[in-house]
């Protein structure tokens, strides 16, 4: 069963100002604008900052879990040899509503799927969910010094907690807000 969590604990992730600099180093080495995305417009370090935020916060609500499980299948009761076509239909639907019930239910999240849903939100949009998901990526690569690294991996790890994915989005919030565009020090927005 995953790991899930309604609470941070302690983070054994260490982000220091030199990671956040090493990221940025990585980000200005990018083949592609890294605060540009799917809609062809440039984002600001702020809008990509206030996606982790309220990321963050609505995995502090709902609570995280380090990989998604479909839930279990339901049973689809036999029907009665004498239930009519319309009773028949009617047991139908109600079993298909129970089942997309269980799979939108407001459980633990994953960070990949917080961050999904706060696009949908007055907090965020695709392109601010996607450069987020590339900083958050960024991030990963300068902790562990691997360039092929990837955020969702590296999330779905057997020992990863809730309190690390609080600390990365947090870092990644401070690294659009200090590198993104319209920041004073807008290092990587120069693509």
């Amino acid at each position: 069963m995953p790991q899930t969590s309604t609470a941070p604990t302690e983070s054994s992730v260490v982000i220091t100002t030199e990671t956040l600099e090493k990221a940025a180093q990585l980000a200005r080495d990018l083949h592609s604008p890294l605060w540009i995305s799917h809609s062809g417009e440039q984002s600001s370090g702020e809008s990509v900052a206030r996606h982790l935020d309220a990321t963050d916060v609505l995995l502090d609500t709902v609570g995280w879990t380090r990989t998604w499980t479909k839930p279990s299948p339901g049973q689809l009761p036999p029907s009665d040899p004498g239930a009519s076509a319309e009773d028949m239909l009617r047991q139908l639907l109600a079993y298909l509503r129970d089942e997309d019930e269980a799979l939108h239910s407001d459980g633990p999240l994953t960070a990949v799927d917080a961050l999904a849903h706060t696009e949908g939100t007055e907090h965020g949009d695709t392109d601010t969910r996607s450069i987020a998901l590339d900083v958050l990526t960024l991030l990963v690569r300068a902790l562990t010094g691997q360039s092929d690294a990837h955020f969702a991996p590296w999330e779905a790890r057997l020992h990863r907690t809730h309190a690390d994915i609080t600390a990365l989005l947090a870092a990644a919030a401070r690294f659009a807000r200090t590198y993104g565009p319209g920041a004073p020090h807008s290092g990587p927005s120069a693509d």
